[in-house]
């Protein structure tokens, strides 16, 4: 049950941030063997005076959180965060350089999904 934050800047179109929400997801039904349905995404949008980064970035640099479920190897986050980012260059035009991705990891104990302590 990935949880995904998209930080960017604002002016995109529905149909662009469409497209962030695919790539991400489909690198992570590839990596992580997610089901289809497991869609918890959202992208949050910054005015340019409330969004800084290196000047040599470019209006389409954005952050991309993944919370997930502890366990994953070393090698699968290696290939969601490659696939992300393929993804992003080849169906957006986004340059790798441009795409920051962190995984937190939170344990199990401090999940709660509908009313239930995970853990």
């Amino acid at each position: 049950m990935p949880l995904v934050k998209v930080e960017m800047l604002k002016g995109r179109s529905p149909e662009y941030k469409e497209k962030v929400f695919e790539c991400i997801h489909d690198a992570l039904v590839e990596a992580l063997n997610i089901e289809d349905w497991d869609r918890f995404q959202r992208i949050i949008e910054y005015d340019r005076c409330d969004f800084e980064y290196p000047s040599f970035k470019t209006d389409s640099f954005m952050l991309i959180e993944l919370t997930i479920f502890p366990g994953r190897t070393s090698e699968q986050k290696g290939r969601v965060i490659e696939g992300i980012t393929g993804k992003l260059n080849s169906r957006l035009s986004v340059d790798p350089g441009d795409v920051f991705i962190t995984i937190n990891e939170p344990p199990l104990e401090n999940w709660g999904i509908g009313g239930n302590q995970k853990g």
